[in-house]
């Protein structure tokens, strides 16, 4: 039972061949692009509205340099929403339930970020380190626990995104499990059960795509700190 749990977070595998890159390459496909005529379609128009709304909310305590992000951070906003949504979807495949590739992408964003903070403004970056009015003797300890906890940082983005995508996909197949297996003995508590099957999927839908926003948010402050 317990590795039946799981298994719907295994990298899907044909012929030894792993199939992550596909499933994160395919949604790319289901976006419209741009067209040439001077009237967008709904679709066009709702995806351009969303990414400017989520754009402007993000990048709005951010100085004017780190304005060269807002291509990458509403790429990845993207990327996840659609990733953790998808995952949504039967007999489909999460990426982002995957600790590695959430790891892979806050580890690489968190570190750009960053050195760009060390080679544009090193003293305020380091100052960080140090809070302000910090009694002398306190100094070395301060600068220690600060120190690992800048480090700690895309620990824990990677983990909260795939900590919170695995149990909201771990609690609704334990619901559909119970829902089928009262099915013929307890029909009217599976109907029950159906409806709240019904209203974790809207959960972790919204979910889903909460924590791509979370996931981003927290990138933008990082990028605050060192800009």
């Amino acid at each position: 039972m317990t590795l039946s749990l799981f298994d719907q977070f295994l990298s899907p595998v044909v012929c030894w061949v792993p199939l992550v890159a596909i499933a994160i390459t395919l949604p790319w496909i289901l976006f419209p692009s741009p067209t040439t005529r001077w009237l967008n379609n709904r679709s066009l128009t709702s995806q351009n509205w969303f990414l400017s709304q989520a754009t402007s909310q993000i990048f709005l305590p951010i100085n004017p340099p780190g304005h060269k992000w807002a291509l990458l951070l509403s790429s990845l906003l993207i990327f996840l929403a659609t990733m953790n949504t998808a995952g949504l979807l039967p007999y489909t495949f999460t990426p982002t339930s995957q600790l590695s590739i959430n790891m892979g992408l806050a580890g690489a964003l968190w570190m750009g970020a960053v050195i760009l903070g060390m080679r544009t403004q090193p003293t305020h970056s380091l100052g960080h380190l140090l809070p302000e009015g910090a009694p002398a003797l306190l100094t070395p300890i301060l600068v220690i626990i600060e120190t690992i906890s800048l480090f700690i940082r895309p620990i824990a983005l990677g983990v909260r995104l795939t900590a919170n995508l695995t149990a909201g996909h771990l609690l609704i197949q334990l619901t559909s499990t119970a829902t089928l297996a009262m099915l013929t003995i307890m029909p009217v508590t599976a109907i029950f059960t159906g409806i709240l099957l019904f209203l974790l999927a809207l959960l972790e839908a919204a979910v889903a795509l909460i924590q791509a926003y979370v996931f981003v948010l927290l990138l933008s402050l990082y990028l605050q700190e060192n800009v």
